[in-house]
């Protein structure tokens, strides 16, 4: 399943278009890279998304499309930290 869709399914991301921007702007790495919004995830994939105020680790336990519809779940956060207001996250 593509990175922006997984973002928008499992509501990590609002709309399916903020979640492309993100990846564009490099706010949205996996396995410490930069990515593009077509970048296929699997199971075990390390996703780090960068917000204003925080950054949020999660691993991706399951790309099943209808488990996420559901609202299942599909990834598990690792590490969430906050970012000061004076510095960006990357």
């Amino acid at each position: 399943m593509r990175i922006d869709r997984f973002l928008k399914l499992s509501r990590i991301v609002k709309r399916r278009s903020v979640a492309q921007e993100m990846i564009i702007h490099g706010a949205v790495r996996v396995g410490g890279t930069e990515v593009r919004p077509s970048k296929d995830l699997s199971p075990g994939d390390v996703v780090e998304v960068a917000f204003p105020r925080k950054i949020i680790t999660l691993r991706v336990i399951s790309v099943d499309e209808s488990l996420l519809k559901r609202g299942g779940e599909c990834f598990e956060v690792t590490d969430e930290r906050n970012v000061p207001g004076d510095q960006r996250p990357w």
